[in-house]
């Protein structure tokens, strides 16, 4: 994964989770629907979050949130919150969410693991080159 523009590229060319060879994968556990972790602690993983990005979020949680985030989270995420590129983790510190920046988006309970389609033969060579110089110059790129 990552923001180079060759990665870009590579999962413009092939998704993610789009059933292609080479499509990109990653995979978060449903902690919540698997019983791993409590509502209660989802929540407070959820208000750390907050803080990480600089939102809003309720301090008396966040405290929790931090150990829980230490214990299940920075393997992928990295202890920073910046996640882990290689690993398709999304940085938890900056504004891109991908659902949204608000608690309700946030808390996973079980996750959404969304598609994006392979282009590979729907668009021509060219335009999808332009795609991903433009997604990198949007600010999704390196």
């Amino acid at each position: 994964m990552g923001g180079t523009l060759d990665a870009i590229h590579h999962t413009i060319l092939y998704g993610v989770r789009s059933g292609h060879a080479e499509a990109r994968f990653n995979e978060m556990p449903a902690s919540g629907l698997l019983g791993m972790l409590t509502r209660e602690a989802i929540d407070a993983l959820a208000e750390y979050v907050l803080f990480f990005a600089g939102e809003d979020h309720d301090p008396t949680l966040v405290e929790r949130g931090g150990v829980l985030f230490a214990e299940q989270c920075t393997v992928c995420h990295g202890e920073d919150g910046t996640g882990i590129e290689e690993l398709g983790a999304p940085n938890l510190t900056d504004q891109i969410w991908l659902y949204g920046g608000i608690k309700r988006a946030i808390v996973i309970h079980a996750p959404r693991h969304g598609v994006m389609p392979a282009w590979t033969g729907r668009l021509d060579p060219v335009t999808i080159k332009s795609v991903a110089i433009d997604v990198h110059a949007l600010g999704g790129g390196q």
